[in-house]
């Protein structure tokens, strides 16, 4: 019997070894009759990340909690009480003194009702660590009970080391824990954390924000019981483009054992943990662990029933590329936000003609039910001119996160009716954007993004015109959608040349996961002629889904090999495409493959590549920050007799990760060969004398344009052309949307709120010279940005806001000279950009009581204007026919 109680004392030790070694603490518990009392401080802080300094919002406030235990049943599950007493808060006294110190932090007076609010206990569901559930008054107000939710979190922890998904303050998060004698340390993944959503934001990341959050919390444990907290977060919030403007919140708790304990009430004999709640004073529901969201009443924010009692309904001027209308532009999206339908129906039936599409651009913007109802009843289909129901379809376009009601509007305005042709096209355009723009939210499962596909599908089947078919393909690259790319693939190998060019700008358009082996296949077939014969723009464009989609190597050589056959300026294009994928460092992949490929002298040497032709293709950044990169980039495809068969500019933004087509233009000229008398190749078609220009802005296909069709239409339009520009885009654009609300630990809620306004105008002028032999054309885009960036501290006895606005106003003129008199044709470009004013605005705004005050710093200047130097090659042709004009 000694031998085996000697063995299992051993045993004992040894599992009491293993335990301590695995980092395990004793279970922790409070005693009965006992009344804990923790001194508890909490710190919270907001500061602008930007410069010039301004100072912040800080908060601090002290109090006594108070602990027992009521109640524990035989599975140590206890039941205990929480109270807050004795509440002080203070926060950062304004002004700095003439010597440079502060004065004393100032006392904040709390209410009568917020004392007794804060004195009322809340009860807790505790097993060693793990907080069950939370029973308060569901009456008491939002700020108040969030507090007592962010003080009865720190009550939840565990003993031992591992991973754990809890529910706190913070929602349901992942938590780690490590333990180390009587220290406890778990560190919360507020990114994992699950919540009620509560905000919404920008579907393009490039225009959203970066949120980086972090929180750790450190317990003493003594004796079973829990001595101390300190829990420390913290959160930097900054523009996606732009991470030198944002916003850093801080918080931090601590509970601290006062010793030593005193004398409490005793536990209460009741069978099950109901029987106790239903014999304690008052009501006590359960209360979720995770804060509740609150909004803060604005007092100040603009209102459309005001405005519509001033409103004069004289003729207002409004210039979008100017930052005032793109500010104003913002205010009535907010004022539209939360007014009713009939104030806005009555903002659009008075609205002057000149505004009124400001006005329905800002209706569509502001995504309120209100809003799209009033433009329900007020657009009319069937008598409305037809610029005005493209703005308001264009807008529905750029939506930057649209909601199925906006496509179910588009849907019902188009159904069934007898449209002119621009209006149904782009009616169609912009369904296929709001379609996809939906599904990558997620929201594919719609009634109206089904009713949506199945629109522009049927369209597709039912369409003969080449121009309809091309519409509808436009479309599903808008919409972009992988179920899509079967059809898209067979009308790009079977189609003629005008629908096979449409399909495979739409498989562009897809992201190169989607870019499948099955795609790529086709693809070969389409440029290398496997099955049949296909116009040169086909073969190319076929040819850079296979350089830009994760090229292969295989590929690129036998893209390279195939150029040695080919014609001339066919020939030189595809190698300058090649090659400036070499210098394209925002595309590693397609980088690293020429670079390997490079490396063969057999390919890379001076015999293969000095191709002659003035075809080009080049790219290269405009602006380069940690943050982003522009670029701007340029294929210039000629006729073998001179004459610019396709160019395309693009400028695209790339930031995080993230890609944007900011803009662009493709403007084709195709039956230039039997005009200029030149021999069309054997097995291409003879194609029509026509002209016409393709654009994307912001990811959206906008509706194509001709600008001339057979020669008789040609010589009509050069004779009676008026020398106006033509309006190529007007409008504006509601980029930035987005809110969140950001739970503190400490129960406190910040709600970040983000808007960014573009206000653009572009048009385009041509001018043919039959005498001089000359075309020019111009491109003038003036635009106008507006960023608001704010964060709003809420707490029950304190408000701060923290403000950021950013404007800017810019003018971009992208020039083409091409002179026909000289072989080869000359031809010169020019980008440059006027100087750029711009300003900024901090503002810090805090309230307590019936004190409040406003603080604000900013700065503006004017960065100087420039023109870029797009390659030798073109610079010397510039200064030649620059020389000759002067």
């Amino acid at each position: 019997m000694n031998l085996q109680a000697g063995l299992g004392y051993i045993c004992l030790l040894c599992f009491s070894f293993v335990s301590t070694t695995k980092g395990g603490l004793q279970l922790l518990s409070f005693q009965p009759k006992t009344l804990y009392q923790y001194h508890y401080t909490l710190d919270v802080r907001l500061d602008h990340t930007s410069t010039p300094p301004l100072q912040g919002a800080w908060l601090r406030a002290e109090a006594l909690v108070q602990l027992c235990r009521l109640w524990r049943d035989q599975d140590r599950e206890e039941l205990l009480q929480v109270q807050v007493r004795d509440l002080r808060a203070r926060h950062e006294p304004e002004e700095e003194s003439q010597d440079g110190t502060r004065g004393l932090p100032a006392e904040i007076a709390l209410s009568q009702e917020s004392q007794a609010e804060l004195q009322q206990p809340v009860f807790i569901s505790w097993s060693s660590g793990k907080v069950k559930a939370a029973y308060g008054n569901e009456a008491e107000s939002i700020l108040i009970s969030n507090l007592k939710r962010g003080i009865i979190s720190l009550l939840q922890l565990q003993p031992h080391a591992g991973t754990a998904v809890e529910e706190d303050v913070s929602g349901s998060c992942q938590v780690t824990y490590t333990v180390s004698n009587h220290s406890i340390t778990k560190t919360k993944d507020l990114l994992s954390c699950v919540k009620p959503n509560s905000g919404f934001t920008s579907i393009n990341r490039i225009f959203g924000l970066k949120w980086q959050p972090t929180s750790r919390s450190q317990y003493m444990v003594k004796d079973n019981l829990l001595q101390s907290v300190l829990a420390e977060e913290s959160h930097m919030v900054s523009l996606a483009l732009k991470s030198t403007t944002g916003i850093k919140i801080s918080s931090r708790q601590q509970l601290q054992l006062a010793s030593p304990p005193i004398p409490g009430p005793a536990e209460v004999a009741a069978q099950s943990l109901k029987d106790v709640l239903a014999g304690m004073k008052g009501q006590h529901q359960p209360l979720g662990m995770a804060s509740l969201p609150f909004r803060r009443v604005c007092t100040h924010c603009p209102s459309l029933r005001a405005y519509l009692k001033a409103f004069d309904s004289q003729r207002v001027k409004m210039d979008t590329s100017k930052a005032a209308t793109t500010w104003q532009f913002q205010r009535f999206i907010q004022m539209l936000r939360s007014a009713k339908k009939r104030d806005v129906l009555q903002l659009l039936r008075e609205a002057p003609e000149e505004i009124l599409p400001f006005v329905v651009e800002a209706a569509v913007a502001a995504q309120s039910v209100a809003s799209f109802a009033a433009l329900s009843d007020f657009l009319d289909f069937s008598k409305m001119p037809s610029s005005l129901l493209e703005k308001f379809l264009y807008a529905a376009a750029f939506s930057s996160r649209p909601s199925g009601q906006l496509l179910h509007l588009v849907l019902d305005k188009l159904d069934g009716k007898q449209l002119a042709p621009e209006v149904h096209e782009t009616g169609i355009l912009a369904m296929g954007s709001l379609v996809g723009k939906l599904c990558h939210q997620k929201l594919c499962g719609l009634q109206e993004v089904e009713r949506g596909v199945e629109t522009i599908l049927r369209g597709l089947r039912d369409a003969e015109e080449e121009s309809k078919i091309v519409i509808y393909l436009l479309a599903l690259g808008n919409a972009a959608l992988p179920e899509t790319i079967p059809t898209l693939l067979a009308h790009a190998e079977e189609g003629p040349t005008m629908v096979a060019i449409a399909a495979i700008s739409a498989l562009q358009r897809f992201p190169a996961q989607h870019i499948s082996s099955k795609v790529k296949q086709a693809m070969r077939r389409i440029f290398h002629e496997k099955r049949k014969s296909y116009e040169k723009t086909c073969r190319l464009a076929a040819a850079e889904i296979l350089l830009d989609k994760e090229p292969l190597t295989m590929d690129v050589i036998n893209i390279l090999l195939a150029a040695n056959e080919l014609e001339t300026e066919m020939a030189k294009f595809l190698l300058l495409k090649v090659q400036s994928s070499l210098y394209a460092h925002h595309h590693y992949p397609s980088r690293k493959i020429m670079k390997d490929i490079m490396g063969d002298p057999q390919i890379n040497n001076y015999n293969f590549f000095s191709k002659a032709g003035i075809s080009s293709s080049f790219s290269g950044p405009l602006t380069v920050t940690q943050d982003l990169l522009s670029t701007f980039g340029l294929d210039l495809l000629f006729l073998e007799g001179g004459f610019l068969r396709k160019s395309v500019s693009d400028f695209s933004l790339l930031s995080h990760g993230q890609h944007l087509h900011a803009a662009q233009v493709t403007i084709e000229a195709q039956g230039m060969d039997s005009m200029l008398e030149e021999n069309v190749l054997e097995g291409e078609e003879e194609p029509e004398l026509m002209a016409g220009m393709s654009a994307i802005f912001f990811d959206v296909q906008l509706r194509p344009i001709i600008f001339f069709q057979g020669y008789t239409d040609l010589m009509a339009k050069i004779l009676l052309s008026s020398g106006e520009p033509t309006s190529l885009v007007k409008g504006n654009l509601l980029l930035m949307d987005h809110h969140q609300l950001i739970p503190l630990q400490p129960g406190f809620q910040v709600a970040i709120k983000l808007q960014g306004s573009l206000g653009l105008d572009i048009s385009a002028d041509m001018d043919v010279s039959i005498w001089e032999q000359e075309l020019k054309t111009s491109i003038n885009a003036r635009g106008s940005l507006a960023i608001d960036f704010q964060a709003e501290l809420d707490t029950p006895f304190f408000q701060a806001t923290l403000r950021s606005q950013t404007e800017a106003e810019t003018s971009v003129q992208f020039d083409t000279m091409l002179r026909f008199s000289s072989s080869p044709v000359l031809m010169c470009l020019q980008l440059r950009e006027e100087q750029v004013p711009y300003r900024e605005i901090f503002t810090v705004s805090k309230s307590a009581g019936s004190q409040s005050s406003t603080t604000q710093k900013g700065r503006q200047g004017t960065m100087p204007g420039k023109e870029f130097a797009l390659h030798q090659a073109n610079s010397k042709v510039c200064n030649l026919l620059l020389a000759a004009e002067e």
